[in-house]
C-alpha cells in the first residue's frame, strides 16, 4: 500500500524513522524485525465503520494512509451483486481486503503481501469481521497462475523505481479477468501522469477517474488482445 510498499524484492525502498520500524528495514521485508506493538486502526468508508488490528513493521501500522483513504473513497467499490475474485495487491494489515469483503459477500478476496507480519493481521482482522472464509491471504508467489482477478485494487509502491513499478504491473494487470478492471492510486508529484502515459502505451486503457489530496486514482481495464 501507498508508495513505499514493495512487493518485488529486488526493490529497495527504506521506511521512515518512527512511523513502521527502524530506518534501515523495508516494507517488503518479508519477516519485519521492528517491534510488534499492536495498535487499532479506525476509518469510516461509505458509510461502515472499521476497527482493524495493526502493528510495527507493517505499512502505515498507526493510521489508515492518505493514498488508501483517497482510492477507497473515489474508485468504484464492488456492491452486494459483486462476484468473482477480488485482488487488494499489497494488503498490508488489510483495510482493502476488508472493505471489499464486507462490501462484496459474494465474492472471494485474495490479499497478498511479501511481509509475513502483515498476512498474520490480515488473516486475524478477516476473522475478526467475520469474513475469514472468504479472504484467502497469500505470498505473492502463492496465488496460482490459474486464478483471474475481476477486480485489482492496489496502492502501488511507485518509490521503488520505474523499472521496478514497471514489472510488478506486469505481472499482475494480465492477470485481470477480460472484463475485469484495476483501480491504482498514485501521488499526483509521484508520478501518476507519467505511470498512467505508459500504461496506455502498453495498451491497457488507463483513465483517470478521480483526483484528491494530492493523489490520482487510475482505472485500469485490459486490452482488447493479450
Amino acid at each position: 500500500m501507498d508508495d513505499t510498499v514493495a512487493l518485488n524484492p529486488a526493490a529497495r525502498e527504506s521506511v521512515r524513522s518512527g512511523e513502521n520500524g527502524p530506518v534501515g528495514e523495508h516494507y517488503f521485508t518479508a519477516e519485519p524485525g521492528a517491534p510488534v506493538r499492536p495498535r487499532e486502526v479506525e476509518f469510516s468508508i461509505g458509510g461502515d465503520e472499521y476497527t482493524l488490528t495493526s502493528a510495527g513493521g507493517v505499512f502505515s501500522a498507526d493510521r489508515l494512509d492518505t493514498g488508501t483513504t483517497v482510492l477507497l473513497k473515489k474508485g468504484d467499490l464492488p456492491t452486494a451483486a459483486t462476484t468473482g475474485t477480488l485482488l487488494d495487491l499489497g494488503c498490508g494489515y488489510g483495510p482493502i481486503t476488508m472493505v471489499l469483503a464486507r462490501r462484496a459477500p459474494q465474492a472471494q478476496v485474495w490479499a497478498v503481501d511479501v511481509n509475513s507480519r502483515a498476512r498474520e493481521f490480515t488473516e486475524a482482522n478477516a476473522q475478526r469481521l467475520g469474513v475469514s472464509e472468504r479472504v484467502r491471504v497469500a505470498e505473492p508467489d502463492a496465488v496460482p497462475e490459474t486464478v483471474e482477478f475481476a477486480q485489482i485494487w492496489s496502492n502501488p509502491p511507485i518509490r521503488i523505481g520505474k523499472p521496478e513499478l514497471h514489472e510488478l504491473l506486469l505481472r499482475w494487470l494480465p492477470r485481470l479477468a477480460p472484463d475485469g478492471v484495476a483501480w491504482l492510486v498514485v501521488g499526483r508529484h509521484k508520478g501518476a501522469d507519467s505511470l498512467q502515459a505508459w500504461l496506455n502505451e502498453q495498451g491497457w486503457h488507463t483513465d483517470r477517474h478521480a483526483s484528491g489530496s494530492g493523489f490520482r486514482v487510475l482505472k485500469v481495464t485490459r486490452p482488447q488482445a493479450l
